[in-house]
This record gives structure tokens, C-alpha cells and sequence, in this order.
């Protein structure tokens, strides 16, 4: 027995050299010493840190590589922020502009940081020309970036790339609800067009036949408010809704599209414009408020204002948009200096509503969000 033990074993020594000259004859290099080095030793403890993130990285409001920013920025003295609206020609969006830089002087001075704004708006709205934006300034290194979505088909991926690269997002005004984008800053745009309807029949009453102004049929904005028109006004049995009727968003092409309806259908006794488009011209409801057709609008701007105050329009429903530029600011600051999240993923602005009564007054704050001296 004992001697066949030592057979054996000698059998196995010489299988395991024969093995080693097989494997070494099949290898370029002369020693496979090397692949087995303590390389593996970092790959056991690397799951601990990602697998935090990955349960907020399912969720859509949370962005996983944008969570390593804020400890990246710690003592940070510099920060710049991205802010992108959907055109400079609009007057809302310039009173968000005088607001986000408003913020950059007023919370960079209070926090003891420099604060830069780089204002990316495209002269009219363009969803493309706004996600070449983003993709420019993640390139130069922003550290948040705001937005007023024009399309949110078109600029979900361009602000998940963004996200992906460590550039947090937050939008206002109008936004992209399926992308990872930190929080959305504005009115619940469901809400202002119920509003909307209820200031409508409060002047036309329980009857008539209802025409919808809606601008661009993509913004999901304007989609909420019609909804919410629609919601409200069902609540009427007297009144029937004519339809919604969508147009370029020029002061132009809407008063055009409003002549067009109004002439083509001479049973429409109110209006409700889910976007101020029109008023942003004069003489915009000649052969319709003259002719005592309602009409309210959505956007409590300047000249809208002015066909309050002559009665051509009833109410105004609107929202804080120089808050659209400084609130914006304050949230992407907040992320990119502490790490801190709002509280809520969606951050309301209070809805204004302006009639004859009080139009003077308001007409005040486009002061301060014009930027204007008294």
C-alpha cells in the first residue's frame, strides 16, 4: 500500500509539472504570475459607496451622478449657473432674467461666494437651440443649469445627459417631468387654467360657447392649462367649448389665429387664452372684445395690463416670473454649495390674479422685475 501511495504521488507531481509546461507553452509571456495580483482587493469594498445612489437613481427626480457634486464643491468660492428660457423676446423671461441675476448679487454676497449667470436664451423659442445650449454649458463646466422646457420630447435626453455628467438641472416655467431633472419652479399651470375658467364665468355666466387660445401644442405647460380650462368649464352645463386652437407663439400669429376663429365662428361669446400672446400688441381684439365677446388670458405683463385697465379684458391670471430666475438660482445653489435638496420636487409660485381693481397696483412690480429705477 505504501509504495503505490508513492506511485500515485509521483503521478500527480508529474500531471502538474506536464500542466504547468501546457500552460506555459501556450503563452507568449514566460510567467502567468502576474494576473492573479491583489487587484481584486479595492473591487470589494467599491459596491458599498455606488449602491447608495442607485436607489435614488431609479427614482425619476434623482440624478446619480450628480449626488458626488456637492462634496466635490465643498469650500467652493465660484459657482456658475446655466439659465436657459425659452426666448428673449417675451417679457416674462426678462423678468426672469433681472431675477436670476438679482440672485447671483443678492446670494453671492450673502453666503460670501462669487455667483455667475451665463443667460443662454435663444431669440425665439427653440427646443434644439436649447439642448445645444445645455450640452455647451456642460462642456464649459457649469455647475446647475435652469431651464424653461419649449419641448420636453426634445430636451428630456439632452438634460439626462446633463445629469449624467454631474450637472444638476433644475427647470421653470414649463417642464420635462420625465427627465432627472432636481425640482421645477412655477405655478400648478392645472390649477391657473381652473382659475382662468372660474374668472371666465364669473363675467360671461353659466352660458356660451368657449374658444381655447393655446400656443405650442408640445409645451407641457400650456397643455396643463388647457386641461385645467377644460376641467373647470365642464363643471357648466350651460357652456360648450368650441375648441382649442394652437399657433406659433408671436404676438402676430395669435391675433391672426384669433381673427380666424372669431370670423369662421360667430358663436363664440368668450375667450380664454392659456398664454398672453396677443396682448403683447396693440389693438390685438379689435372685432371681438368690441363686439362683447369675454376674454381672459393667462400673463399679468405690462401690456396686458393696459387692456385691463380699458376693459377689453377681464382678468389676468399670472405668477411671480422674475421668481422663475431667482428661485431657480437659489435652488441650484443650495444643491451645488450644501448638497441640499427642495424639500419638495415641485416648488409653487403663488397665482396672481388682476382685474380693473387692482391692475394699477400690481402694474408697480414690473418695476423691480424690469429692473427698472422708480
Amino acid at each position: 500500500m505504501l509504495s503505490m501511495k508513492r506511485v500515485v504521488g509521483a503521478m500527480s507531481v508529474a500531471a502538474v509539472v506536464m500542466g504547468l509546461g501546457l500552460g506555459m507553452a501556450g503563452c507568449e509571456k514566460p510567467a502567468p504570475a502576474p494576473a492573479p495580483k491583489p487587484v481584486e482587493t479595492p473591487k470589494v469594498d467599491a459596491p458599498k459607496p455606488a449602491d447608495a445612489p442607485k436607489t435614488d437613481a431609479a427614482k425619476p427626480d434623482a440624478a446619480k451622478p450628480a449626488e458626488s457634486k456637492p462634496a466635490a464643491s465643498a469650500g467652493k468660492k465660484k459657482f456658475s449657473f446655466g439659465v436657459i428660457a425659452k426666448s428673449e423676446n417675451n417679457p416674462v423671461f426678462q423678468a426672469a432674467k433681472t431675477g436670476a441675476f438679482d440672485a447671483a448679487k443678492e446670494l453671492g454676497a450673502k453666503h460670501g461666494v462669487e455667483i455667475e449667470v451665463n443667460w443662454r436664451t435663444p431669440p425665439t423659442e427653440d427646443a434644439q437651440k436649447q439642448a445645444q445650449a445645455i450640452t455647451d454649458l456642460v462642456n464649459v463646466g457649469v455647475d446647475g443649469i435652469a431651464i424653461s422646457v419649449t419641448d420636453a420630447n426634445v430636451l428630456t435626453s439632452a438634460i439626462n445627459a446633463a445629469v449624467e455628467k454631474g450637472v444638476a438641472v433644475v427647470t421653470f416655467d414649463s417642464d420635462a417631468p420625465a427627465s432627472k431633472r432636481m425640482a421645477t419652479y412655477g405655478m400648478d399651470d392645472a390649477d391657473a387654467g381652473r382659475i382662468l375658467a372660474q374668472q371666465l364665468v364669473k363675467t360671461m355666466g353659466d352660458k356660451g360657447v368657449v374658444a381655447i387660445l393655446a400656443g405650442n401644442q408640445n409645451a407641457t405647460n400650456l397643455q396643463a392649462r388647457v386641461r385645467g380650462v377644460r376641467e373647470e368649464l365642464a363643471k357648466h352645463k350651460g357652456i360648450s367649448i368650441k375648441d382649442t386652437y394652437y399657433h406659433v407663439e408671436t404676438a402676430d400669429a395669435a391675433v391672426q389665429k384669433i381673427k380666424q376663429v372669431q370670423t369662421a365662428n360667430p358663436d363664440v361669446t368668450g375667450w380664454a387664452f392659456v398664454g398672453g400672446w396677443p396682448l403683447y400688441t396693440t389693438n390685438a381684439l379689435a372685432g371681438v372684445a368690441d363686439k362683447g365677446v369675454t376674454v381672459v388670458s393667462i400673463d399679468t405683463l405690462e401690456l396686458p395690463l393696459a387692456y385691463v385697465k380699458s376693459g377689453e379684458v377681464k382678468a389676468l391670471v399670472g405668477q411671480n416670473y422674475y421668481g422663475w430666475g431667482f428661485e431657480s438660482v437659489s435652488m441650484l445653489l443650495d444643491y451645488a454649495k450644501d448638497g441640499k435638496k427642495p424639500e419638495q420636487t415641485a416648488v409653487r409660485a403663488k397665482v396672481d390674479i388682476v382685474t380693473k381693481e387692482n391692475a394699477d397696483e400690481f402694474g408697480k412690480v414690473w418695476d423691480k422685475w424690469l429692473g427698472r429705477k422708480k
